[in-house]
This record gives C-alpha cells, sequence and structure tokens, in this order.
C-alpha cells in the first residue's frame, strides 16, 4: 500500500544513541537487529529499556524497539513557534509521507531494502518533552473533541527483520488483516 498523499513515503533522517539522553544524534545510517532495535542504541534490546518501565517491570518485553516520528509533525509545531529538527524528539526513524499515527496496531513498515518494523503502539509523552522546549509537551499532546487524548508524538515498533535504513529509503506498508486495532501507548 502506498501513501496516501503527494509526498513518496521515505524516510528523511535516522538517528541513535549509546546513551541515555533525550535527543539522539542524527546519522547516515542505522541497522536494525531482528528482536532487538537499533544495532548500538540504548533503547535496544529484548526487555524494556525505557528507564520508566524498567522501573515498573524489568522482564517486560521490549515493545519500543524502535522511534518513528512523522517529519510533518515538525511542521505543525512550527507554526505554533517551535523547532524541531530529526533526532530531537529522540526517534530513531523520521519519515514522510505516511500517516504514522493513523496505522493500525500490526501493520508492518519495510524501511528500505530489508528492514520490517512491525508497529506495537504510540509513544507516551513525557515531561522531557517540556524540558527540551518549554510548553512543547501541549503540542504533540492533546484532547480531541470527545475529550479522548491525543497522542502525536510518534509511534513505536519491534524488529521483524534486520537491515540497514538510511535516509531516503521508501516505506511500503502492509496492513494486518481486518478488524484493524487502532493504535495505543506502549
Amino acid at each position: 500500500m502506498s501513501a496516501e498523499s503527494a509526498v513518496a513515503a521515505r524516510v528523511v533522517a535516522v538517528s541513535s544513541n549509546g546513551v541515555y539522553s533525550f535527543t539522539k544524534p542524527t546519522r547516515e545510517s542505522i541497522t536494525l537487529l531482528a528482536g532487538l532495535g537499533v544495532e548500538g542504541d540504548v533503547h535496544a534490546g529484548v526487555t524494556v529499556k525505557h528507564r520508566s518501565r524498567v522501573a515498573q517491570d524489568p522482564t517486560q518485553p521490549n515493545l519500543r524497539q524502535v522511534h518513528l516520528i512523522h517529519r510533518e509533525l515538525f511542521d505543525e509545531v512550527g507554526e505554533a513557534g517551535f523547532e524541531v529538527e530529526p533526532g530531537k524528539l529522540g526517534e530513531n526513524v523520521t519519515t514522510e509521507g505516511v500517516d504514522l499515527l493513523g496505522l493500525p496496531a500490526g501493520t508492518l513498515l519495510r524501511l528500505g531494502a530489508d528492514a520490517v518494523v512491525e508497529v506495537t503502539g504510540l509513544r507516551n509523552p513525557c515531561l522531557q518533552i517540556d524540558a527540551f522546549q518549554h510548553g512543547l509537551l501541549k503540542q504533540v499532546v492533546s484532547r480531541d473533541d470527545e475529550g479522548n487524548l491525543l497522542r502525536k508524538a510518534g509511534i513505536m515498533g519491534v524488529v521483524h527483520q534486520g537491515g540497514t535504513i538510511r535516509p531516503g529509503d521508501t516505506i511500503e506498508i502492509t496492513l494486518p488483516p481486518a478488524p484493524h486495532v487502532p493504535l495505543d501507548r506502549v
């Protein structure tokens, strides 16, 4: 399935960091490892690596091996006066031309020639976003007209098939069988 926009679905930037830090430096490429995540990234592993999740239960499966954000979010928050660039919100993959937040759980994303990530859920934005830029949290977490919480800070996934990803790589989307399950926080 291709993206339903004029912009082709593609990778804009890739980022990783071997130490805990809110932001992640952009790279020329990253390598995804099946069942683990981004090679050399602090969040790679079979079990949870995010500090808050480790504190709750370090034996939980890591459903947050890869963090993806849509570049279009940067335009949206830019209209409110915020400057955000790839990697600055801690994502591993910055995309363009894909409605990441509208994908159902279980969607498979082929990134480049080989890598395949299964979408597990929404990123649950935390207060570190406000420490990065004061007021930005309100831009990426809001409520709809019915009062439902909207999380816009990207999605999370697990690596099904490893491979190297570079800026400019295409993204192919394979939806799971119906009925589709909307994304929830993971």
